[in-house]
Formats: structure tokens, sequence, C-alpha cells
């Protein structure tokens, strides 16, 4: 059974930097990977992801501010975010899906992830 597990949230201040990590066991380092947030009062929405072949595609938002990567050796995938803002306040997920043999899915819709983690929250204060 697939686990992931994201560590490196925190509290910063706008425009400071947090490194998200997720460490991935039981799930294939072929597979789509891709990080999601849910801020206060919202709905969960996909921020990030990057497939099989290290092909990455964002948010409009985070364009330019997030990095998304994964460490196939050390089957890690990271979210590096600068110059935080308010806005990005949220609980952090990673998640994996087994479709797509390695692509990912147009969009971020969530019923094709079938792998999740906890969730680490980032706090971003003005």
């Amino acid at each position: 059974q697939g686990q992931l597990v994201e560590s490196g949230g925190g509290s910063v201040q706008a425009g400071g930097s947090l490194r998200l990590s997720c460490a991935a066991s039981g799930v294939a380092n072929r597979y789509c990977m891709g990080w999601f947030r849910q801020g206060p009062g919202k709905e969960r929405e996909g921020v990030a992801r990057i497939d099989r072949f290290g092909s990455t595609t964002y948010i409009t938002s985070v364009k330019g501010r997030f990095t998304i990567s994964k460490d196939n050796a050390e089957n890690t995938l990271y979210l590096q975010m600068n110059d935080l803002n308010v806005g990005d306040t949220a609980i952090y997920f990673c998640a994996a899906s087994s479709a797509g043999d390695g692509y990912c899915y147009s969009g971020f819709d969530q019923k094709h992830y079938d792998f999740w983690g906890q969730g680490t929250q980032v706090t971003v204060s003005s």
C-alpha cells in the first residue's frame, strides 16, 4: 500500500521561502505526482504536478514562484516555494496518480490521484 508523508511546512513572513518534501513509499516513481493545497474556508486545489518524464505544470498564481521537482533515487517529491504571500496559506498535500502510465491527466482533477499524504501546514503572515 502506497504511503506519502509530507514535511517542511511552517510559518513564514510574506516574501519568504519554504521547501516542502514528500517521501513516497510503495509508490512507483514512474507515477504522475502533484501538490495540492486547501486554504482556510476554501476547497482543495491543485498547485503543481510533474509526470514521470519530468514535465511540469503550475497554476497561474504560483508560476515563477514555485518549483516542483522529484528525486527518483530517493523517491521524494519537492515543492520549492519562493516569494510567499498570505494567499499561499494552506494545508499542502502531495498526491500520486497510478493512472495514465506516468503521464498526468490535464487539469488537477483529484479523482485521478489515488494516493494522498496527510498534509503539512504552511502559514504566511504579512
